[in-house]
């Protein structure tokens, strides 16, 4: 019997690609024989809410149909650098008998009998925090950075002149671009793309001076 799979995939920015994870997950579903029915890409941030994760709304969707077996994530960290979206997302799985392969660890949270694999679910776990930490880390060693320059009298900020030229700024948020053509608020374009308010207003000026 040949087993239906689907593929997710996620990046932060317009500027990473999804490519090398599409490509060594295909490699592997095909090397397994499974069929592949869909291949669901995100570009959000792993922080983001389970409400802003279009990627994971729409793999639980084929789950709950039952068009898919197994989900298949190049590495935890593509799936969330948020616990509580991550330990959801992988019990609603396990409620419907469906099993999630991530590829770095080669490892999946379903045994072939259908039961929970313990050993899988210890190191989930494990992951998922290492990933939720890396966020801390670096957000602590950029709010330390902040400091010093701020108490060595540094400027703060891009000078004046030297902001991304516009149209490379709307490249790099094509997201929040076609959230806010959309029609969506500037708060609620930050909260589904997962990016700072402070980000989507620079998007929306560039937009207004781009005509």
């Amino acid at each position: 019997m040949i087993i239906p799979v689907a593929i997710l995939v996620r990046v932060s920015t317009a500027k990473q690609e999804t490519d090398r994870q599409v490509s060594e997950l295909s490699a592997y579903a095909l090397a397994k024989g499974y069929e592949i029915i869909e291949v669901c890409r995100e570009e959000v941030s792993g922080k983001a809410s389970h409400a802003a994760r279009h990627g994971l709304h729409r793999v639980e969707e084929l789950v709950r149909t039952g068009a898919v077996r197994k989900v298949l994530v190049h590495e935890v960290t593509r799936l969330a650098r948020r616990n509580s979206v991550a330990h959801a997302f992988v019990e609603t799985l396990e409620e419907l008998g469906v099993s999630l392969y991530w590829h770095q660890q080669g490892i999946e949270t379903l045994l072939p009998n259908g039961k929970r694999n313990p050993a899988a679910a210890i190191m989930f776990a494990l992951l998922a925090e290492m990933a939720r930490a890396e966020v801390e880390t670096l957000s602590e060693r950029i709010k330390s950075g902040l400091a010093e320059a701020r108490r060595k009298g540094r400027k703060i900020g891009r000078p004046l002149g030297s902001s991304l030229e516009s149209a490379e700024f709307l490249a790099k948020h094509q997201d929040i671009r076609r959230r806010l053509r959309e029609g969506h608020s500037i708060r609620n374009t930050a909260k589904i793309t997962g990016k700072g308010i402070s980000t989507v207003q620079r998007v929306k000026a560039a937009l207004h001076g781009d005509g």
